[in-house]
């Protein structure tokens, strides 16, 4: 498996961690912050479920720039490999 070098920075991982704790942000928007929380302190490397999700939230107008923000994060530390046979 391939190790992914990339980290959430760490003031987008307090964004996320206000966000999930948020009574107002959606489901998607929160499901988007713990993936980049999960990312911020550790080698993980996002699944392909998430990459499907972040993908459709930025090809979306519906979005906030926040939660596009924290698909873009997902995105970036995605495997490469396997984003480029799609």
């Amino acid at each position: 498996m391939t190790v992914n070098k990339k980290q959430s920075s760490k003031q987008l991982a307090s964004q996320a961690a206000k966000t999930i704790q948020s009574k107002n942000a959606s489901q998607i928007q929160k499901t988007l912050a713990a993936s980049v929380l999960s990312q911020s302190s550790s080698s993980k490397q996002t699944g392909a479920d998430m990459e499907t999700i972040a993908s459709n939230v930025l090809k979306s107008t519906k979005y906030s720039d926040e939660t596009k923000n924290f698909a873009a994060s997902v995105l970036s530390q995605a495997n490469k490999e396997r984003t480029s046979k799609k």
